[in-house]
């Protein structure tokens, strides 16, 4: 299924905008208003908390926990500054947590156990209030510890859009798609992840004297792809006319691996990162999106024909991440090309403006140690794992330059709850105005941003990639 948005010439995106005028109530995968059941009317939106099954292809079938019934959960759609409720009931065994990414929510709200919210317990319910801000792409999902157990947290299908629209609008636009990237039955593997291996021309800033020679431990890794529920030519095509402009909202709800995404003969212009509008907008070839990254590009249909719009590794794409573009009275096979040689660069979408000094500057260090406990990776941030009690502490209204050391060999989307940072530099590389909430650290690679303290309360900051967060890449800011 495709969850689109399809209404002809509809305002495109100021701050990722007032996208269309919607009602308070929770929609479904393809942006229909759900109808609430009368125990739960006094909630703006609900969602359920359940054993589901998810058809990706005929005669594949998996079993998972999901939201409503539906991979990904519903749509939730509402307007920049409202006070909103969201009813959660939990139809399984164990506590859920649900986290609303890219909000400024408080803490006791955020979805996060080591922020001190509460769960929502098994067989019960509960009630997260808060007003939506900022305005753009979020999404919502589950913040439950997995550990060994790959049936739970992010390895479930508990994730969906989240939209906060706003009355700024820049552009137009004739369709607009939600299309989450996802994988799906989890094992642990010696395999890396990620195929990708780093440019070797790629600066490695971080890349130790003498490298580390102790065999890698277990990793992720998954057998089948999707984009939302099904995958690449399972589900219906995303049907398009001659010179239309679609709007696609890209979610990587990956548990574990970052993508890179093209479509033959087309140009991705990105216009927003993380919901959030970039200084530039540039066109681009391949757009690459870790695990908790959003990126909203408008796509000029000038190219008829029958296209893929797919992961660019072939084991990915033929495995299921694709989806069939499909141009009017065009009925011929659809077609996949390699993409030209491309680079990701987040620098591209900023500026060379200056950046106010700094109150402090917090390094923060990360380190690999292989094959622990269990044979799993184990992750040290400034030579712990976590918790890291009274380490780390924001001053309100004070701003803060976090310089990121990735000293291991995987690429890291990291992540900070709560609050939104601008990116300084990258490898050396200096931009300006680029304002994300989770930010890929190359192999060997140097990160540096700045993020001001003007969301008191407890603040978690992890890799996006759920192994890695629960076996010690996490860190908890705390206000003085």
């Amino acid at each position: 299924m495709i969850a689109t948005g399809t209404d002809k010439l509809r305002p495109a995106f100021g701050e990722l905008a007032g996208l269309q005028k919607v009602s308070a109530r929770p929609q479904d995968a393809m942006g229909s208003p759900l109808k609430p059941n009368a125990a739960e009317r006094a909630a703006d939106f609900s969602l359920r908390i359940a054993p589901m099954m998810v058809e990706l292809a005929p005669q594949v079938v998996i079993s998972t926990i999901g939201y409503s019934n539906n991979v990904p959960g519903p749509l939730l759609r509402m307007r920049e500054g409202q006070s909103v409720n969201v009813e959660v009931v939990n139809d399984t065994d164990v506590p859920e947590y649900v986290h609303w990414h890219g909000l400024f929510t408080p803490s006791e709200t955020d979805g996060v156990e080591e922020e001190g919210t509460p769960p929502v317990p098994p067989h019960g319910r509960r009630c997260y209030q808060f007003v939506a801000q900022p305005a753009g792409s979020r999404w919502y999902h589950s913040h439950t510890a997995a550990l060994m157990d790959l049936h739970r947290g992010a390895y479930t299908g508990q994730f969906g859009f989240l939209m906060v629209d706003s009355a700024n609008d820049l552009g137009r636009y004739d369709q607009e798609v939600f299309l989450a990237l996802r994988e799906w039955e989890y094992f642990l593997s010696t395999m890396d992840p990620d195929e990708n291996q780093p440019d070797p021309n790629d600066p490695m800033p971080e890349k130790p004297a003498k490298p580390d020679l102790r065999p890698n431990g277990l990793e992720v890794s998954a057998p089948l792809y999707s984009i939302n529920d099904k995958i690449l030519g399972a589900g219906d095509p995303l049907r398009v006319q001659p010179s239309q402009r679609v709007l696609m909202h890209l979610l990587n709800a990956s548990a574990s691996q970052i993508h890179r995404m093209a479509l033959p003969g087309h140009k991705f212009q990105v216009i927003a990162l993380d919901g959030n509008p970039v200084p530039t907008p540039q066109p681009v070839d391949v757009i690459e999106i870790a695990p908790g990254e959003r990126v909203d590009a408008m796509v000029e249909m000038n190219n008829p024909g029958v296209w893929i719009l797919g992961e660019i590794r072939d084991v990915a794409r033929q495995s299921g991440l694709g989806l069939v573009v499909e141009y009017a009275n065009q009925k011929q096979r659809a077609r996949w090309t390699p993409p030209p040689k491309w680079r990701w660069d987040y620098t591209i979408f900023g500026t060379t403006a200056p950046h106010p000094e700094p109150d402090q500057t917090i390094d923060m260090i990360f380190e690999k140690v292989p094959g622990g406990p269990n044979g799993i990776n184990h992750w040290l941030v400034n030579g712990k794992e976590y918790p890291h009690d009274g380490e780390f502490l924001f001053r309100q209204g004070c701003r803060y330059r976090l310089v990121f050391h990735n000293r291991s060999d995987d690429s890291h989307p990291l992540h900070i709850h709560r609050h939104r940072f601008e990116l300084v530099e990258l490898n050396g590389k200096p931009t300006a105005g680029i304002k994300k909430d989770t930010v890929i650290v190359p192999a060997y690679g140097r990160a540096t941003v700045d993020v001001v303290a003007d969301h008191p309360g407890l603040t978690l900051f992890h890799c996006h990639m759920q192994q890695h967060m629960d076996y010690g890449f996490m860190a908890l800011f705390r206000y003085a």
